[in-house]
């Protein structure tokens, strides 16, 4: 993120410089002046942003503090647990990390990037004391980076918080479109895992293991937000000892999920407005049936939210200030003009390309870039490209951060099959994005 973020502001000025050295004098501002003053306008905008960002942000995590506090996350391990030990067959049902695993997919689909981080590190250790070749990926662990870096998302609940703070009319109309682009992110991560892996070397053992390095946990600056104490249940889930409900049950769950699909895509626009107001009576009621404190809850979750809205201030007073800079030397035109020609062609149009080229490379800066487009009065939250970077923002992930920081938390060097894998998800997530996007909203 050092690289780019000093290559935006450089290319920016550079840019910037030449215009100025032209400049004939025509229009109401010089170059650099316009330039000069677009950071400034930049910088207030994203604190006011992060200021309208914090009552959101506290309301979904303290609803999902009620969900976690009841149990749903080990609710969702034990009822996917069976089909987990069908897609992870080297993996023993009553292993640690298949609890990991199911935990951190769970979070994943609940939008809890607190506990998902966690849950994420502690199932690369424990695939690590699994794996037989130290130093090089298995292909559990390639098969799990690919999932988790695509996932599939019930509730974008950071992405839906966003867009209310930009003033949107339905910040919960990307749940469909994130849901339909995160299942197509996810089955050909899946496919592309296990394919690849037939025209891979596998590990060859080690006869002596590397011990792993330090744990490392991230913070919010690249789509983390540190670690997250676990619940009691949870815990237990993590060290295989919940059990799992019948295969029906899983098989049951999937189909109702699928089910879901069509109706997302048909009533898609009546369904959203029922979202939000749904979803804080339904986890409220979860948490009254489940002999949850709930105000106590909510208020705990609630504060964590405060707590990471106040934290992503500088991150997005950087980025915005170099993205509102990138726009105003005129770079930006420069560089998407020739490429959007093509790209607005199947749907993707030109302010949406630096949200899909930047998402895999830095969670910061495609946030940065998300607030931007949102509050860019001329696009706006529910415009078809805001609501198309609102779902490639929930639908993928930040591919290279997550390898560096899953197999660096277990020391793996030979990452064998698991970009092309990670890479082909995030493909296929932005083209599932585009495709349900255009259907609902173009």
């Amino acid at each position: 993120m050092n690289v780019i973020f000093f290559a935006i502001v450089a290319i920016a000025f550079l840019v910037a410089g030449a215009r100025q050295i032209a400049w004939d004098g025509a229009g109401e501002m010089a170059p650099m002046e316009a330039l000069g003053a677009a950071m400034i306008k930049a910088a207030e905008g994203s604190v006011t942003l992060a200021i309208g960002l914090i009552g959101v942000m506290a309301l979904f995590l303290g609803l999902m503090k009620v969900a976690e506090a009841g149990g749903l996350l080990v609710i969702i391990a034990r009822t996917v647990r069976p089909l987990m030990v069908r897609l992870f067959p080297e993996v023993p049902a009553d292993h640690p990390a298949m609890g990991a695993i199911i935990l951190n997919m769970s979070a994943n689909a609940l939008g809890l990037g607190n506990a998902a981080t966690p849950f994420g590190i502690r199932a690369m250790q424990e695939l690590d004391r699994l794996n037989p070749a130290k130093g090089t990926a298995s292909n559990a662990m390639v098969l799990f980076l690919a999932i988790n870096t695509s996932s599939v998302t019930l509730l974008p609940t950071g992405v839906i918080a966003l867009r209310a703070a930009a003033g949107s009319a339905d910040p919960a109309g990307i749940v469909p479109t994130t849901l339909v682009a995160t299942i197509c992110s996810t089955a050909v991560a899946i496919l592309s895992a296990k394919l690849l892996q037939r025209f891979v070397a596998p590990p060859v053992p080690t006869a002596a293991e590397t011990p792993a390095p330090e744990e490392v946990l991230p913070d919010f600056a690249e789509g983390g937000a540190g670690e997250t104490a676990l619940e009691p249940d949870a815990a237990a889930a993590l060290e295989g000892g919940s059990g799992a409900y019948p295969l029906w049950v899983s098989v049951l769950a999937l189909g109702a999920i699928a089910g879901f699909v069509p109706l997302t895509v048909l009533y898609g626009r009546e369904i959203a407005p029922w979202i939000i107001p749904g979803l804080m009576v339904g986890l409220l009621s979860f948490g009254v049936a489940r002999r949850v404190r709930i105000y106590e809850r909510f208020v705990e979750g609630a504060a964590d939210g405060f707590r990471v809205a106040v934290r992503i201030i500088p991150y997005l007073v950087a980025i915005l200030v170099a993205v509102g800079m990138f726009r105003a030397s005129g770079a930006l035109e420069m560089l998407i003009g020739p490429l959007g020609a093509a790209t607005s062609l199947v749907g993707l149009p030109a302010e949406a390309l630096p949200m899909a080229l930047l998402r895999p490379l830095s969670g910061s800066g495609a946030y940065g870039v998300l607030a931007s487009i949102l509050q860019d009065p001329a696009i706006g939250p529910d415009s078809y490209t805001g609501y198309l970077v609102s779902t490639i923002q929930g639908s993928t992930e930040t591919t290279f951060y997550v390898l560096a920081v899953y197999f660096g938390a277990v020391g793996i060097r030979r990452l064998r099959h698991a970009i092309p894998a990670a890479l082909a998800a995030d493909a296929a997530g932005i083209a599932g994005a585009v495709a349900i996007t255009w259907a609902l909203f173009g």
